[in-house]
């Protein structure tokens, strides 16, 4: 999976939470706490049982897919059956999902609850029970949900709780429903990345797919990674930028293993320009080469944008991240900042005039590098009667740059568009409806401005119409 060495949180907790006692976990997100619980969790399961073993609570849906997807690909082999439920979802949908025997049943509060309720969720077999970022469901309201679960799941149950503070209310939980916790107390140790150019693009949702296509024409990446937060928008952008003419596939999930090497063979022999891929699936790609890596999605987390970014800077080489952030999801950005103790830039997106004459002046350098090569002997014939018979040479300079510029792509692209990442500073009381949308509207000033874009750089590799 990409793992080299285990983090600060896993080393001290793998081995405590294999023994059977109770953790305190206080780490921040970021720091591997996915791994350091779902790994001694994962080793417990009984596959041959049809029963729910393991139970994991979480603050909002999209950690709930994200801890629930990470579980999912740690015990594939051993074929543990993971299964997410929160609000927003088909409850029907779910129930039929239970019925066909989840180990690890990873949920909201109050959709887990609501399963209690409707007994559907049968916890009585339940022998480890994780309350991943328990201040956060603190601070959304859900400690009485999480008291009620509590009471449901046996006594004999091993209990993780994982919380980046430890206020009064956590403590009386940890009290009343541990055995005699150990601590474990990490600091997130400061993220850095050298050797790469960090800049954001200030962008509306319904824009942001021609911004990337003309990014793509401007700084001519040689290979590029574009980050998306769902296999929906994986498939989506690789399908559209394919229609736009680069030479783009999708890896996720959903995607079977030797199809995920397949294309990522590809990409590594320079025959795929643009790897559009989510975070789950890139976790340990070490690919030399990559110029330029665009977050179509920002990401949630600081650790995960660190993890994205890495992909590029490599070996000592220089490289360049670009960010897209709605105005609502300026939130985020900062805490990447404040995690990276490095501050972005804001880059102008490009206009249609500049892309083209980024393209242009791709196909100038095509031209000169094909001069320096110096193997024209058979053309230059066919050159001197063009020249013989009266045609300008400038001209003649100039239709051979038109025919090699692939000038921009403008084809209508529609891309489902995704509720924007909103501000953590909020909080709202117990309903699964706001799970992942705890904020309004506390962007920064939009309009332009930024970073302007040089135009004099390669083109990256396109299809031509008929390929």
């Amino acid at each position: 999976m990409g793992f080299e060495e285990a983090t600060p949180i896993q080393a001290e907790t793998i081995p405590l939470s294999s023994e059977g006692k109770d953790i305190i976990g206080q780490a921040q997100t970021g720091t591997g706490k996915t791994a350091a619980f779902g790994i001694p969790m994962l080793e417990k399961i009984d596959t041959k049982s049809q029963n729910i073993q393991g139970l994991i609570i979480a603050p909002t849906r999209e950690l709930a897919i994200q801890v629930s997807e990470e579980l999912d690909r740690i015990g594939s082999e051993k074929r543990v059956r993971v299964l997410s439920v929160y609000g927003g979802q088909d409850i029907q949908r779910q129930i039929r999902a239970m019925k066909k025997g989840p180990h690890i049943i990873v949920g909201t509060p109050g959709r887990l609850l609501d399963h209690i309720k409707r007994r559907t969720l049968k916890l009585d077999e339940v022998n480890t029970l994780v309350l991943d970022e328990a201040d956060e469901m603190l601070n959304m309201g859900f400690i009485d949900d999480i008291e009620s679960i509590l009471k449901n799941v046996p006594d004999t149950r091993q209990t993780l709780l994982f919380s980046a503070t430890m206020p009064g209310p956590i403590r009386k939980i940890a009290d009343r429903f541990m055995k005699d916790p150990v601590v474990v107390k990490v600091q997130a140790k400061e993220m850095t990345v050298e050797n790469i150019e960090q800049f954001f693009v200030k962008s509306h949702e319904r824009e942001k797919f021609d911004v990337l296509s003309r990014l793509l024409n401007v700084q001519s990446p040689e290979l590029a990674i574009v980050f998306g937060r769902t296999k929906r928008r994986v498939d989506e952008l690789a399908r559209a930028l394919e229609i736009r003419g680069y030479m783009a596939e999708g890896i996720h999930g959903d995607l079977t293993q030797a199809k995920r090497m397949s294309v990522l063979k590809k990409f590594k022999a320079g025959r795929i320009d643009v790897l559009v891929a989510t975070d789950v699936a890139a976790r340990g790609l070490d690919i030399s080469g990559v110029t330029h890596v665009y977050n179509y999605d920002i990401p949630q987390d600081p650790e995960s944008y660190v993890h994205r970014i890495g992909r590029t800077g490599r070996a000592g080489k220089k490289g360049m991240a670009m960010t897209f952030v709605t105005p609502r999801e300026m939130n985020y950005l900062r805490v990447v900042e404040q995690t990276t103790r490095k501050k972005m830039e804001q880059m102008r997106p490009p206009s249609s005039s500049e892309a083209l004459e980024g393209l242009q002046r791709a196909a100038v350098d095509e031209l000169t590098e094909t001069v320096k090569k110096n193997n024209l002997e058979e053309y230059k014939v066919l050159a001197r009667e063009l020249v013989n018979n009266g045609d300008d040479s400038l001209d003649l300079i100039a239709a051979a740059l038109k025919i090699l510029t692939k000038e921009p792509d403008e084809t209508p692209i529609d891309i489902t568009p995704e509720r924007p990442l909103t501000s953590k500073k909020k909080s709202y009381r117990k309903d699964d409806k706001k799970f992942g949308n705890r904020g309004g509207n506390r962007g920064g000033k939009s309009g332009g401005g930024g970073k302007p874009y040089n135009s004099r750089q390669r083109q990256p590799k396109r299809q031509s119409r008929d390929s």
